[in-house]
């Protein structure tokens, strides 16, 4: 068995420190500006990685005056309120950013410790398990607070053995970011050349028309949650918005959750096929992604199923371009939502059938390669995952491993 120390001792023999974010009353929402330092706020942390989506800026001034709470490569960030399972490991890229209000940061302070890996260990199922378990107590939101970090229990080897856990993990990791710098490159690519041929050198004479001469707009249906015969870990795939904000990818093939053939049966649900955009049009409106199979959807969805002579690329891209103009049609008064009549009359342009033809011949090499990348990415995630408690057990002994 492998010896395991709890974070108390290790704060109280000053091997790591814990600091909690700036008080509100110290980063007031004023302070925030268009350019500026990034701040990490618990919506940026995803699971040993930072979401660089809507970061908030803060100016030089309000840095230097609350420079006790900027962060430094190594740090692990926790989130105070909500996603507590979750956790950003602070790479060079985020070196010198600042930890917001509601977060909670971990510093290693001795050279006995790998600080990457004690962000692998927050992984294993077993500490997620733990965080939630600790910090949902009588509340309605999970919450945490230093005594909770401190009583983490974290298997402890000596840092020889650290280091080689975390090279191997490493390795899968550094594949799979290598993966989605070349997804990101060929994204750029493809966005580029819509920009070019349907933005900067629109043809005055293309017919105006709406999404509906783009393809079949379609809404979907959840079965009902009291039937669980409705539902199973393998029958028809069912997307919902929750499934596009935890998988980032390009493609989809299956969310969380599948629905049997009763499920579709007894529901307004309808099958969508292969190459449809799925567009999320409530909670939030505008996450896109495109079926890499056939699937069906909630009714949080306003899906376009594009018409052959448009193509899928066109679609996917127009309507990540459209994306304001369609929020700015989004209507009601608890939160807003497009109506699938509303989808159906947002404004298009129809191109050409040469430059469309053009388009998809350029983006169809880009977005099987894309796809296939993310594929992997899914089997180097299976393949660490799995390691990973095995690794941080013992039960894998990579003292013998050279690398």
């Amino acid at each position: 068995m492998m010896n395991t120390v709890l974070i108390r001792d290790l704060v109280q023999h000053q091997a790591v420190e814990i600091k909690t974010g700036p008080f509100g009353t110290q980063l007031k929402a004023s302070e925030y500006v268009k350019h500026g330092t990034p701040v990490l706020n618990v919506r940026n942390l995803g699971f040993s990685s930072v979401n660089a989506d809507k970061l908030e800026m803060v100016g030089d001034e309000t840095l230097e005056r609350l420079s006790a709470h900027k962060l430094q490569t190594g740090d692990i960030v926790f989130g105070r309120k909500g996603a507590v399972e979750r956790h950003a490991y602070i790479s060079e890229n985020e070196n010198g950013w600042m930890q917001g209000s509601d977060c909670i940061r971990l510093r290693v302070k001795t050279a006995s410790i790998n600080s990457r890996y004690l962000s692998y260990f927050f992984l294993t199922p077993q500490h997620r398990a733990f965080m939630i378990s600790m910090c949902s107590h009588g509340t309605t939101m999970a919450s945490l607070n230093q005594k909770i970090i401190e009583m983490i229990s974290v298997p402890m080897p000596d840092r020889k053995v650290q280091d080689k856990i975390v090279a191997i993990l490493s390795l899968i990791d550094e594949k799979a970011k290598n993966n989605r710098e070349i997804n990101d490159n060929l994204e750029q690519q493809a966005q580029a050349l819509f920009q070019e041929l349907f933005i900067e050198n629109a043809d005055p004479e293309w017919r105006e028309g709406t999404i509906s001469d783009l393809g079949t707009v379609v809404g979907g249906s959840t079965p009902s949650k009291s039937k669980p015969e409705y539902y199973t870990e393998h029958g028809i795939a069912w997307i919902t918005p929750k499934d596009l904000s935890v998988n980032k990818s390009k493609f989809i093939t299956h969310g969380e959750n599948d629905i049997t053939e009763l499920g579709l049966k007894n529901s307004s649900a309808s099958i969508m096929p292969e190459g449809t955009v799925l567009f999320s049009s409530r909670a939030p409106i505008g996450y896109i992604a495109i079926a890499a199979g056939e699937v069906t959807t909630n009714q949080g969805f306003k899906s376009v199923i594009p018409r052959p002579a448009i193509g899928t690329p066109f679609v996917y891209y127009f309507l990540k371009n459209a994306l304001p103009t369609i929020e700015g049609m989004a209507s009601g008064s608890t939160f807003k939502e497009v109506s699938g009549s509303t989808m159906k009359i947002v404004p298009a342009f129809i191109p050409d059938d040469e430059t469309l033809a053009r388009f998809t011949e350029f983006c169809s090499p880009i977005f099987e390669q894309q796809q296939m990348l993310e594929r992997q990415n899914q089997s180097l995630a299976t393949l660490r995952d799995s390691l990973l408690p095995k690794l941080m057990s013992g039960e894998i002994d990579v003292s013998a491993i050279q690398l």
